[in-house]
């Protein structure tokens, strides 16, 4: 008789047994599916985020070269405008005039100059 009841024991054990294997291993299955969902997502995001690192760096490059074209452009100018305003000395420029005037000079000097 005790045998009887440990081997039926055993029996509903196993079969609990098996069914909580059964159920863990669908959890399982779940967790995996989600995280390889959410790693999915996750390249997706870093892959987006490289296209729009490269997309700035690049728009950097350009903006640096054209700041550099601009340099290049705009280095010469002040030589330029010092020789016009040396090339006719019986003009005042403007620029000549707010710089006496920047130094102190009156009205009746920068007319008279």
């Amino acid at each position: 008789m005790i045998v009887e009841v440990a081997v039926v024991f055993l029996g509903i054990l196993w079969v609990v047994t098996l069914f909580m294997f059964l159920a863990h291993t669908r959890r399982q299955r779940k967790l995996d599916t989600e995280r390889d969902d959410a790693a999915a997502l996750r390249d997706q995001r870093i892959k987006e985020l490289a296209r729009r690192l490269d997309n700035y760096q690049n728009g950097t490059v350009r903006m640096g070269e054209a700041l550099h074209e601009l340099r290049a452009t705009v280095a010469p100018l002040p030589d330029k405008l010092t020789a016009l305003e040396q090339r006719d000395p019986s003009t005042l420029s403007f620029a000549q005039a707010a710089r006496l005037v920047g130094m102190g000079a009156s009205i009746d000097e920068l007319t008279q100059s």
